[in-house]
């Protein structure tokens, strides 16, 4: 079910990297297929190839995987007011969660740092490269 709201979010990627413009997109592309879609589209499912599908015309995307403890999750989680994801889920997320790993273009940034440390450490692996 989420496949195509990948897929237009690729569609959107593509068409602003093609105005040579710079994205920040925030959404927890949870499994490393949601990621192959946001860096390929429709290509991704289409590929015999799991790792790389058609590589050559994969967007650049720099994911930060923003990794810590579950209970320091749980507590920001119960903090929220009116977000869509009720506390309860959180385990499934645990659950479902693949890492990124390489071939993958990512950083891993920890949530045990604070909010001005986490995303100077993501603006300085977007500036270096």
């Amino acid at each position: 079910d989420r496949i195509p709201w990948l897929c237009e979010l690729h569609d959107i990627l593509r068409r602003e990297d093609s105005c040579r413009q710079d994205v920040v997109l925030a959404c927890s592309a949870l499994k490393k297929m949601y990621r192959r879609v946001l860096a390929s589209g429709a290509s991704a499912i289409e590929s015999n190839q799991p790792e790389q599908p058609r590589e050559n015309t994969a967007l650049k995307i720099l994911f930060a995987h923003l990794d810590g403890p579950r209970d320091i999750i749980a507590r920001r989680l119960e903090k929220r007011k009116g977000h869509f994801l009720p506390p309860e889920l959180l385990n499934s997320q645990f659950d479902t969660l693949e890492p990124p790993s390489a071939p993958e273009n990512f950083i891993t940034v920890s949530l045990e740092k604070s909010l001005p440390e986490i995303v100077l450490e993501i603006e300085n692996a977007i500036f270096q490269g």
